[in-house]
């Protein structure tokens, strides 16, 4: 098996950007481009294969016929024929609603499938661009709600500006939102549950202010507080720096200019490549030799042993 290439899904948005479509040097006239998704098994956005063997299949189609030669043994098991990450890119050109995802166990209490934990890697974004995440002052839900009524809960959350290499981790239950100018890659559970707390008195194309799930979210919040919401890593060159770990992913980045091996051998998972600058080849330990450059994801089949990388390249490594 070799690694799979997916035809992304680029989602067209009132808040979305110009950065992604020459980000992926892709020949497309789409304005407007929030998202990319480039690996989803999510319902309705499946992610299909661009080229190769198995050209033209759905993501999960992919995992059904698989199984656990794509992703993993474990992961097979827990997940069934659902692929359990969902990978994309995102640029804002304004800031997006407050928003907070439930935990695994409340979305099942709220009749929902599974929740959401997620983390966003900083790319090129604006200067002074800014991003939301936890709260900094202790709030109770009935002051949370208060403050949403009121147009303040602003006021409670942490916010920081960002620079290109900053790393957030959002468990489920804390608050966040994307703000103005800011260019990220996304890594995160494979669920589609977001409760929207306030969305700044927008109205959609339409004319109309969009819904708010104050009720299911003030349920979802995880309400402490703590003193800094960034995750601090010290970058290094030539090898993996491990970014976050939990249950849901790991996820590592590199920056390479010399060669180097990537031994996979007691993994049982796939791995998902996600390009951040730069371009390499990469080499797998049956000889298939693929691309990877800035904008590009690559799937890396749970078979595959080893993978040998050359060029100059940054780019992320995360798998379950």
């Amino acid at each position: 098996m070799q690694p799979i290439r997916f035809i992304p899904l680029l989602k067209s948005t009132l808040w979305g950007g110009s950065k992604i479509i020459p980000f992926k040097h892709l020949e497309s006239q789409q304005q407007q481009v929030g998202e990319s998704w480039e690996i989803s098994g999510v319902k309705d956005s499946e992610t299909v294969v661009a080229d190769g063997p198995y050209e033209g299949t759905k993501l999960n189609h992919l995992v059904a016929e698989l199984k656990e030669k794509l992703v993993g043994k474990e992961n097979y098991e827990r997940f069934g024929n659902e692929f359990p990450l969902l990978i994309k890119f995102i640029d804002a050109c304004q800031d997006l609603s407050i928003q907070v995802h439930p935990t695994d166990e409340i979305a099942r209490r709220q009749g929902k499938e599974r929740g959401k934990t997620e983390m966003w890697y900083i790319m090129g974004s604006d200067a002074g661009a800014r991003l939301y995440s936890g709260l900094k002052m202790k709030i109770t839900p009935e002051e949370y709600k208060q403050m949403v009524e009121n147009d303040t809960i602003c006021d409670a959350l942490a916010q920081y500006e960002v620079s290109e290499g900053d790393v957030f981790f959002l468990p489920a239950g804390r608050i966040h939102a994307i703000g103005t100018g800011c260019f990220l890659a996304e890594i995160q559970q494979t669920s589609d549950v977001t409760y929207r707390i306030y969305d700044f008195g927008r109205r959609d194309k339409d004319g109309h202010f969009r819904q708010l799930h104050t009720r299911e979210a003030a349920e979802s919040i995880n309400y402490d507080v703590k003193p800094d919401y960034r995750t601090h890593y010290k970058p290094l060159r030539n090898e993996g720096v491990q970014l976050v770990s939990c249950p849901y992913f790991t996820t590592a980045v590199y920056d390479l200019d010399e060669p180097m091996t990537l031994d996979y051998s007691e993994l049982d998972s796939f791995v998902v490549l996600i390009g951040l600058s730069g371009e390499g080849t990469i080499v797998d330990n049956e000889g298939n030799e693929t691309p990877l450059k800035a904008g590009q994801t690559l799937l890396i089949p749970a078979t595959t042993l080893e993978l040998k990388v050359t060029g100059t390249i940054k780019f992320l490594e995360t798998y379950v």
